[in-house]
């Protein structure tokens, strides 16, 4: 199995070794290599881009063999240089952590996160009245941005440990929870949070956000 470097390592670029290059039908090669430093699509958050041995790397997967990425030219099995672009993973790292962020808040107003989704453009975090909660308060988005923004001032630095085998993010002294996204170094990194809609169905509700400089 593919050795997931970005679990711990915030570094872009890594030495790594290609174990295989495998030809698709649609013209792109499906490379494995022996670590990697290219977050897969999953947990909500797109995959890194870049590059192994300058060939474009389009998209990674986590697949039933490992960690798969996808290129647009074949390259040799053997030593190599990865290099993740930097531009999108900051942005999916922002995203990412200020979903945790809206999350913290929510669960302060008596709202438990139930899943997420931080992709540019179509940002949400979805939950439900806590069940300890008679009445769970309300999510203003004016308030809730206000105090999402506020905990972003603080500059909280990411706090990462594992337990149980299980990684496990925080900033500051916040609740850390299970997470395998990719994340900024500390709070301010994110910019500001933008809330964009709260909308509360059937007792669920679902927060539109974004992240600007």
């Amino acid at each position: 199995m593919t050795e997931r470097l970005y679990l711990t390592d915030r570094a872009l670029r890594a030495d790594i070794h290609v174990l295989d290059c495998t030809p698709q039908e649609d013209g792109r090669y499906a490379i494995r290599l022996s670590a990697t430093p290219f977050h897969p699509q999953g947990g909500g958050q797109p995959s890194d881009t870049g590059w192994i041995a300058e060939v474009e790397v389009l998209r990674v997967l986590s697949e039933s063999d490992g960690v798969v990425h996808y290129t647009t030219a074949p390259v040799a099995p053997g030593p190599a240089v990865a290099l993740v672009d930097a531009q999108p993973r900051q942005l999916h790292a922002r995203l990412h952590s200020a979903g945790h962020v809206i999350g913290q808040v929510m669960t302060e107003l008596g709202w438990t996160p139930t899943k997420a989704h931080h992709w540019p453009g179509e940002a949400r975090v979805v939950g439900v009245a806590a069940p300890t909660e008679a009445a769970a308060q309300e999510l203003a988005p004016a308030e809730l941005e206000r105090r999402c923004n506020a905990l972003l001032a603080q500059d909280l630095p990411c706090v990462m440990a594992m337990q149980d085998g299980l990684r496990q993010i925080g900033f500051g002294d916040l609740p850390a929870y299970p997470c395998g996204g990719t994340h900024v170094a500390a709070l301010g990194e994110i910019g500001q949070i933008r809330i964009q809609s709260v909308r509360i169905k059937k007792g669920e509700v679902s927060v539109r956000y974004d992240v600007v400089n």
